[in-house]
């Protein structure tokens, strides 16, 4: 008897863990003619879960240190490595020729490496002694910003969205990532990386639906601190800057060409937030010079 194929179900991450959408929806994805996988079509309570899970572990992850933070972004480009060959598959499936999806993942792969190395180095880039008339010392240093919505481009497969999570989750965040099912397969499969490279459940959280219908959720959101957008409708930005307005959200703005084909630490700088510490310096003897 001819044996049957065990077809891959491609489902949400949310929390560290892969559940169907709870709407029960989803998308009939087609390579060609070809049915290749039903994709689920992510709900507001699917959005609403994410962000509660993202909530819960951001803390207990910036709290880990640099080096531990770049030793887990390091091992999940070990692991993107054993599995290259079925990225390059999925690619191939979302329209990618041999060699283009080759690029892509070897591209990816290498930028979760640049980003281990910056954890434990971008503080002394964009941290700052300042200078002050008064006897204290003042320290500038970046903190994360907290949950960070990421908006690949549509049609983004993997680069683009892998230059995205990498420096957000670097410099501490946790974050929700939106991605449309215009080639929402290798991202479900990078979800499967994250899930077995020590990263903790919730750091990372991966919905795939209707970004018209998942944003205006996103936007309004009272526990949503920021959202990065790399698409390049511009009424949908307007829209996300106007809701956001509701409760100072901020909105980051990046081109995805760009993200793409540049390396750098400044996207990690955008994602952090400055906090400026005072000190006072301790006064001894009628000189007044101090330590």
């Amino acid at each position: 008897m001819k044996r049957l194929e065990i077809l891959k179900t491609y489902k949400l991450y949310i929390g560290g863990k892969f559940p169907r959408t709870e709407s029960g929806r989803f998308h009939a994805y087609m390579s060609g003619k070809k049915h290749v996988a039903n994709v689920c079509r992510a709900s507001r309570k699917d959005f609403r879960d994410a962000e509660g899970s993202a909530r819960s572990a951001q803390v207990d992850w910036w709290r880990k240190t640099a080096y531990n933070r770049s030793q887990i972004l390091y091992r999940i480009a070990e692991m993107m490595e054993g599995r290259k060959e079925q990225f390059i598959e999925e690619l191939i499936l979302q329209g990618h020729t041999k060699a283009k999806a080759l690029a892509e993942v070897e591209k990816s792969i290498d930028r979760w490496i640049y980003h281990a190395g910056w954890c434990d180095k971008y503080q002394q880039l964009f941290s700052s002694v300042n200078p002050v008339a008064s006897a204290h010392f003042n320290f500038s240093v970046l903190e994360p910003t907290g949950v960070v919505c990421l908006v690949p481009k549509p049609g983004e497969a993997l680069l683009g969205i892998v230059s995205m999570i990498a420096p957000a989750i670097a410099a501490g965040n946790s974050v929700i990532v939106l991605c449309d099912l215009k080639s929402p397969l290798s991202v479900i499969t990078l979800s499967e990386v994250l899930h077995t490279s020590d990263l903790p459940g919730g750091v990372v959280n991966v919905l795939t639906g209707e970004l018209s219908e998942l944003l205006p959720h996103v936007s309004v959101h009272m526990d949503v601190n920021a959202i990065v957008y790399a698409g390049d409708d511009k009424e949908q930005l307007k829209s996300l800057q106007l809701d956001a307005a509701t409760n100072v959200k901020r909105i980051i703005k990046v081109d995805s060409a760009e993200l793409n084909s540049t390396e750098d630490p400044y996207l990690i700088r955008e994602m952090s937030e400055v906090k400026t510490t005072w000190h006072p310096i301790e006064q001894i003897g009628a000189s007044g010079s101090g330590y």
